[in-house]
């Protein structure tokens, strides 16, 4: 983030080092115990924090650089930098770990800095993430998390499809994450024909856009049995809106678009089993895999190689008194998937 004002540095490291006590996330480290991984909260643990007086061309450099892989055990697994480039101009350069940390988190981060920045005293939280973590290997075993393991089964009772999009190049064997972005907007017009489309199914327009993506790739290869990954919010309980952590869970979407099909009927066969999938969302992706006894492949993610998001959550407003705060774009070359279609909007 940019920040033009009067910054008071010290106040804004105390402000991350409040947060860090308050979020038994930003203080926990993963150890493996007889073979499995488990989590270790510490009581205290020390900030990575940086201050540096650099021009422009430094601060791009210094961020680039600034990215790079955490030590699972070594905790807090984040890092954070300030960056001043003129008397009232400077760079909030931040690096956190996905396994502490998903998009709400983010929301929960900004909003518990601007409130310690401004002296407020952040309240200790009822249950913290460990708790959860303990009430979600509890459920696996209950009676509810059984039928959803009997829904997730029953989608991939026949063999699992592989994707086989065209490519320029041959697919190696094992692939890089080396990837890129290509950024385009939809016109207002088009817009308003998704939201008819929706509006005449009683569809969402997640679920019409999902369709669309579905009859995208059968044209391109020709497969009418299609699965495509998709990441869900996993705070299905009122007690883990105030967390930070990583509660995202993945759906693996399996639909069947074909040339015989009306689109209208192909996005209510969507809707359904949409439904169906989100019914059952609390089952783990983890666990599926390892039901399924997938096969594994270096050069494939199991059981979808693409993945859509639609990102519609509303982002925190970033402000601090005194001082303007943008966001800085910064240039992602890192890809996990052979394709990821990400909408903005509603």
């Amino acid at each position: 983030m940019e920040l033009t004002g009067k910054v008071d540095a010290d106040r804004l490291a105390q402000a991350i080092r409040s947060i860090i006590h308050r979020h038994e996330s930003l203080r926990t480290s993963f150890i493996w115990v007889d073979g499995e991984p488990r989590q270790q909260v510490h009581e205290d643990v020390p900030l990575e924090w940086v201050y540096r007086e650099v021009d422009e061309a430094e601060a791009w450099e210094f961020s680039e650089r600034f990215v790079r892989p955490f030590s699972l055990e070594q905790a807090p697994l984040l890092r954070a930098a300030l960056l001043r480039m003129a008397e009232d101009r400077y760079w909030l350069v931040w690096d956190m770990h996905h396994i502490v940390s998903d998009g709400v988190s983010m929301t929960l981060l900004v909003s518990d800095f601007l409130s310690a920045y401004a002296g407020e005293e952040l309240t200790p939280l009822r249950i913290q993430y460990k708790d959860y973590a303990v009430w979600q290997q509890s459920t696996l075993e209950v009676e509810r998390m059984q039928a959803h393991e009997a829904y997730w089964l029953s989608v991939y009772a026949e063999e699992v499809p592989v994707l086989e999009l065209p490519t320029d190049r041959t697919r190696p064997s094992v692939p890089s994450s080396e990837g890129g972005q290509v950024h385009t907007e939809v016109n207002a017009k088009t817009v308003e024909g998704l939201k008819r489309i929706a509006d005449e199914t009683g569809a969402t327009l997640y679920m019409v856009l999902l369709a669309a993506y579905n009859v995208w790739l059968h044209k391109y290869t020709g497969q009418t049995d299609m699965v495509v990954g998709t990441p869900v919010a996993g705070r299905t309980h009122e007690d883990m809106a105030p967390m930070i952590g990583m509660f995202v869970n993945t759906l693996a979407l399996r639909n069947a678009p074909s040339g015989e099909k009306r689109f209208m009927d192909f996005v209510g066969e969507v809707k359904e089993r949409t439904l169906a999938a989100f019914d059952h969302q609390d089952y783990p992706f983890e666990e599926l895999v390892e039901k399924l006894d997938v096969r594994r492949d270096l050069g494939r993610n199991p059981l979808f190689d693409t993945m859509l998001v639609l990102q519609n959550m509303e982002q925190a407003r970033f402000e601090l008194e005194g001082v303007d705060v943008r966001p800085v774009e910064l240039h992602h070359s890192t890809t996990k998937f052979d394709l990821l279609a990400k909408h903005y909007g509603e």
